[in-house]
């Protein structure tokens, strides 16, 4: 994973002609797969091949933070990478103008702040629980469902906060997405040229798809009823 991304990111800086605001925004991408999956598997491994399964309480809080921290900025920056496609191709001749190289970084910033501020309001809701056994994660890395399990209280309220909040945000920015494809999908069937309506798809069909894989599995995750099971 961190090679993979490492060589996107070293193509996109060394070639010229990549130098525009969709590799720009794939550079992001593939720097936050890289750190989303550092924050998780060198731990995870460590208790595969080294049988060391003891993690701290701040080491845990820290995994939970990085998690969704990186997780949220990655949906923001989905949401964002849509919406440069869709001035792409439905705005074409007031693209140049609009997604300026100032504009495309205050955009990355902005979805780098949104996942921190995301991050800390779900974390701050986790550490000012009582944890007094038992002390067993029952998962593969210290998430939030897991970490309440552990809690010493009653976390309706906190369940409730999560479910809201990780509802709200992956709902509103999912429709955004979709609302985007509408237009595009639209304008591209307004194009003569097969091999225009092609280009389009195929610049689109990439996105859509990681899209949907991304925020299938948080449907099933963070959006449905509690399960005696944690694992399942």
């Amino acid at each position: 994973t961190v090679s993979g991304n490492g060589l996107i990111i070293l193509t996109v800086l060394v070639d010229i002609q990549l130098h525009c605001p969709m590799y720009w925004f794939l550079c992001h991408l593939s720097l936050l797969d890289m750190t989303i999956s550092s924050a998780i598997v060198p731990k995870m491994l460590a208790g595969f091949l080294l049988d060391s399964r003891v993690i701290s309480f701040g080491g845990c809080v820290m995994q939970l933070f990085s998690f969704h921290f990186l997780g949220c900025t990655e949906c923001f920056l989905y949401t964002l990478m849509a919406y440069d496609r869709f001035l792409a191709i439905c705005k074409p001749l007031h693209y140049a103008t609009i997604m300026t190289h100032r504009v495309c970084n205050y955009l990355a910033l902005g979805t780098w702040l949104g996942g921190t501020l995301h991050s800390l309001f779900q974390t701050s809701f986790i550490i000012r629980l009582p944890f007094c056994g038992p002390n067993r994660v029952d998962y593969f890395f210290c998430d939030i469902l897991a970490m309440l399990r552990l809690a010493c209280a009653d976390t309706t309220m906190n369940e409730l906060v999560t479910f809201v909040d990780i509802g709200f945000l992956a709902l509103t920015y999912f429709v955004l997405i979709l609302t985007s494809y509408g237009y595009i999908v639209a304008a591209i069937l307004r194009i003569q040229s097969v091999d225009g309506r092609h280009n389009a798809f195929s610049t689109c069909a990439a996105h859509l798809t990681i899209v949907i894989v991304y925020y299938v599995p948080c449907t099933f995750i963070y959006l449905r009823p509690g399960s005696e099971e944690p694992l399942d």
